[in-house]
């Protein structure tokens, strides 16, 4: 899993499977952690799914949680502040 460290944040890259049939974390692909999502790629539904979901597995607030890349892509880039690499690996590797 490709983690960055920068500045106090964390970066790194999701992809995500919009209209899926329940939200969740499902694995790791070439770096890039996969997300399914249950809602749809329409008025920033997805994105907003998306960010509900990192808080709740990371218990991060969602003020925590910024999509930086990729706001109408598949190919997401995600920035989180307040929690280590380590920390955010270890969860994300816990779901995969």
């Amino acid at each position: 899993m490709k983690i960055s460290e920068h500045d106090g944040a964390i970066t790194f890259d999701v992809r995500v499977i919009p209209r899926s049939s329940k939200s969740e974390i499902v694995g790791e692909i070439d770096g890039v952690i996969k997300i399914k999502l249950k809602a749809p790629p329409v008025d920033g539904a997805a994105n907003e799914e998306l960010v509900r979901l990192i808080s709740k597995e990371l218990e991060l607030s969602r003020s925590s949680i910024d999509i930086v890349a990729g706001h109408a892509s598949k190919h997401k880039r995600v920035r989180i502040t307040g929690r280590s690499a380590d920390e955010v690996r270890k969860v994300l590797s816990a779901k995969t």
